[in-house]
């Protein structure tokens, strides 16, 4: 009987490539949505994976993500130092800056100060020597998951002019050597790197924590985070608590501060929103292709289920056919969509959007195609349960 219904499928080739395409619609975009939600989400923690030495981050007690900060006494950095279980505490502080351009144009840069000593949470520069960046004024660029930003004048003439800013010279990229404008004082790029990038996409300027509180606004604070490494034998969940009984910060260690990052971005973001949106459509419009076309090929085949229930056929096995033929096209639409998810994925990552299939963001498509299927298939069994053998006999 099974035979006989996936025949009775293949042979009405336009209601058969209709609901190949309603489920595959829906694959995809389910898929793609949950890949696109898991790159952006991926790329919120990107300076939390950027250093994965750090066991325990410390930070004040309002902050919930490496979003939304603000600063704490630089004595805090002691007070984490003297907790039994810390190997290594070192300093980290983030602040935002516009930088100007030899040109003249302005661009706004995450400006994150890394510990002089170990130089941890820097990124490394192609061809050249990190601990070059303890230079005076020395800073390291990064696009930050953006394009277009890093852009200075090409021509020696366009640079530092004294006829007013050359907004439309020619450009090229930030590179060794190129110098910036940063809160009226002058810093040298040592390179640009390939740190993770962000999300929201914005510029990143590396340099020393000494530089950085140079360069930045004076604050009363300047301490963003403290970045603990565990000492052998302690687990970091429980390094992290003794440092908040014994300092009063906040400290989480570094799983479960991404964690709480991703959960910040679920409340906050609007892309969220953006996300369910998409989600929605895919259902909808997959279920309205599918649910129509399958009902209409089990409505137009009722000749055909009379003749199998007048020869004997159970009204079960009916519905199992009709539950195949869903399946069917379930499994065979799952595939089309999640391949053409992963070519549609290779393209938006080369044009620097976050895509990251996870190994469930399949399954989610795969759950996304089971519903529509389900509903779909329910819908249509109704003509063939209510269906009379007599049918067969009067000429339909």
């Amino acid at each position: 009987m099974f035979r006989i219904a996936l025949k009775m499928l293949a042979a009405d080739r336009a209601k058969f490539v209709g609901l190949l395409f309603g489920i595959a619609f829906t694959s995809f975009l389910v898929t793609f949505a949950a890949s696109y939600f898991c790159g952006f989400m991926t790329d919120g923690f990107a300076l939390i994976a950027e250093n994965g030495a750090t066991d325990v981050w410390v930070m004040d007690p309002a902050v919930e993500s490496v979003e939304q900060t603000i600063n704490m006494p630089a004595s805090a950095l002691d007070r984490v130092r003297s907790v039994r279980g810390v190997s290594r505490a070192v300093p980290l502080a983030l602040g935002t800056a516009d930088v100007r351009f030899p040109s003249g144009q302005f661009q706004t840069f995450q400006v994150i100060g890394v510990d002089d000593a170990s130089l941890a949470g820097a990124p490394m520069v192609p061809g050249r020597n990190l601990e070059e960046l303890r230079a005076r004024d020395a800073v390291i660029v990064d696009a930050g998951g953006t394009t277009g930003k890093l852009a200075t004048p090409a021509l020696a003439r366009d640079q530092w002019p004294h006829d007013g800013a050359h907004l439309d010279a020619p450009t090229r990229e930030l590179r060794g050597g190129d110098e910036l404008l940063v809160n009226e004082h002058l810093v040298r790029v040592l390179g640009q790197s390939s740190a993770l990038p962000r999300y929201p996409p914005r510029p990143l300027l590396y340099t020393t924590l000494s530089n950085a509180l140079r360069i930045l606004p004076v604050e009363p604070h300047t301490l963003t985070f403290v970045m603990v490494r565990a000492a052998a034998g302690v687990s970091p969940r429980e390094l992290a608590r003794r440092i908040e009984q014994r300092t009063g910060l906040r400290a989480r260690a570094t799983a479960d501060f991404k964690s709480d990052t991703v959960r910040w971005f679920l409340v906050n973001s609007e892309d969220v929103g953006d996300i369910a949106a998409m989600l929605t459509l895919a259902m909808t419009m997959g279920f309205g292709v599918t649910g129509v076309m399958l009902y209409m090929f089990t409505y137009e085949h009722q000749s055909q289920y009379a003749v199998l229930k007048a020869l004997g056929t159970p009204s079960a096995t009916l519905i199992a056919m009709v539950l195949a033929q869903a399946a069917a096209c379930a499994l065979l639409g799952t595939g089309m969509g999640l391949g053409l998810c992963g070519i549609a994925g290779e393209v938006v990552v080369r044009l620097g959007f976050p895509f990251r299939m996870l190994w469930f963001t399949p399954l989610a498509g795969l759950l996304g195609v089971v519903l529509v299927s389900v509903a779909a298939a329910l819908i249509s069994v109704r003509p063939v349960v209510k269906l009379q053998p007599a049918v067969v006999f009067a000429g339909r």
